[in-house]
């Protein structure tokens, strides 16, 4: 009877990133419908960008073929270097910086944004090489990048994102839009 029980509670054991992290979304960033991000703000101040489950990319069903961490001629976020107790040396971020840009297979070009303003301190490297890490595990190893707001920031940067019921209000009024349009 044991063995059952402690089964059923493991079957409902909230996952690391429920049990530790706090979500947070940007809807339609710059004003492109569906193109959603999530933050996952964690209680130590660390917030990690990954791409909201509503996001184009995820919904459809797309084939990644390449994701470019260089922004412009003079900027990769690939050559950011962190280093000490206070990570001196990362890229300083404003809220709508790019991070990265992933290409489809259908040509579609989507540009993820970091939502908040912060030191990045790195980015996920791993979804060069496998970029279905992306949109087989969005939340844990397909995340984009792992930022750090400043200290005195770090209460008010979500104040521009929305609490997870926000979203699915944002997320429930698009879908009755879009089905009565059709």
């Amino acid at each position: 009877m044991d063995s059952v029980e402690e089964k059923d509670k493991e079957a409902n054991a909230p996952s690391v990133v429920d049990r530790y992290y706090t979500r947070w979304y940007r809807a339609d960033m710059k004003g492109k419908p569906c193109e959603d991000h999530c933050i996952l703000q964690h209680s130590n101040r660390i917030c990690v960008v990954t791409l909201a489950e509503t996001h184009p990319i995820l919904q459809n069903c797309r084939t990644i073929k390449s994701i470019n961490y260089q922004i412009s001629n003079g900027c990769s976020r690939l050559n950011n270097k962190v280093s000490g107790k206070s990570k001196r040396g990362g890229q300083f971020l404003t809220d709508f910086a790019p991070l990265c840009r992933i290409t489809c297979s259908d040509e579609t070009e989507y540009t993820i944004y970091s939502c908040i303003r912060g030191r990045l301190l790195e980015v996920n490297e791993n979804i060069l090489e496998t970029p279905d890490l992306l949109l087989e595990k969005p939340s844990t190893d397909g995340y984009i990048a792992v930022i750090l707001p400043k200290f005195e920031e770090s209460k008010s940067i979500t104040e521009n994102l929305l609490s997870r019921e926000e979203f699915e209000s944002v997320v429930s009024k698009r879908s009755d839009a879009q089905s009565q349009t059709s």
